[in-house]
């Protein structure tokens, strides 16, 4: 396995995603979205196994002008203003390969291997 964990020191479900893993023994990346985000390359791969830029989407951000203006927005600019404000992307993301999942979920993290 080959699993990276985006998030925020601040997110308590990020701490609790490492944690999960630390229990369990499977080395991870942990990479924090203020000081470094996803590439384009991630962001694009992590949209298409979460199901898409809505999934992606945290509603509760503080940032609530930039989401407010998200909602009127084509798909396409949406994806881009998202890439470009990825403060206001749910976290934790984690990566495993080619697999992404969306907030706190060990019910989908215990079927990798």
């Amino acid at each position: 396995m080959n699993i990276q964990i985006f998030g925020t020191k601040k997110c308590s479900d990020t701490r609790k995603a490492e944690r999960w893993f630390k229990e369990r023994g499977i080395k991870f990346q942990s990479i924090d979205m203020k000081e470094k985000g996803m590439s384009r390359g991630e962001f694009n791969s992590v949209k298409q196994s979460a199901g898409g830029i809505d999934e992606m989407i945290n509603e509760n951000a503080k940032d609530k002008e930039t989401l407010t203006l998200m909602k009127y927005l084509t798909e396409s600019d949406r994806e881009e203003k998202l890439f470009e404000n990825q403060h206001l992307i749910r976290t934790p993301i984690v990566r495993n390969g080619k697999s992404a999942a969306i907030g706190y979920c060990p019910e989908i993290w215990k079927n990798w291997d």
